[in-house]
């Protein structure tokens, strides 16, 4: 890993971990789902570096919402160290960002429905309120981290790889 990644890396695993622990009036809570909005960016734009990148990201997310938010909220967090590792592969395959975005939507938001099943969540509740909302979530997230890609660049910060739009 180039030390440009390494120093990327940091900076989005803190907005990872800062997120879920102090940006509590981003929180929707419509119980039993909860969502945390702009807490995939970190990891969308990690997934445009590389997958080291992503792997820091997402595991900075996963103890950010394990001590925000307990056990259940952070198995469904880990499942951002899965879709940012396969984004970033796909990203490196030369998919571009929006297309990378919706392929792993399936993998995000089947994964965070599974995940709370073994917490005692019924296969209704798990499909329906969790998978459904973390697409939405997802999808949110993604048209933020376009919007964050777009501050960057018009800043002349060239953090991302050449297929970001």
């Amino acid at each position: 890993m180039r030390a440009r990644d390494l120093a990327i890396g940091a900076l989005l695993a803190a907005f990872a971990l800062l997120i879920p622990l102090t940006f509590t009036f981003l929180r929707v809570m419509i119980p039993p789902f909860t969502a945390t909005l702009a807490s995939h960016v970190p990891i969308m734009l990690a997934m445009l570096i590389g997958p080291s990148v992503a792997l820091i990201a997402g595991l900075a997310s996963t103890v950010g919402f394990l001590l925000a938010l307990g056990p259940v909220i952070a198995a469904r967090a880990f499942i951002h160290v899965i879709f940012g590792v396969v984004g970033a592969y796909l990203v490196r395959s030369g998919l571009t960002f929006w297309a990378v975005g919706l392929i792993v939507l399936p993998i995000h938001a089947l994964g965070e429905a599974l995940v709370v099943v073994p917490f005692g969540w019924n296969l209704y509740r798990a499909g329906v309120v969790v998978g459904v909302g973390t697409a939405l979530h997802h999808i949110v997230d993604l048209l933020i981290t376009f919007g964050v890609l777009g501050l960057l660049r018009a800043a002349g910060m060239p953090v991302v790889g050449r297929k970001a739009a």
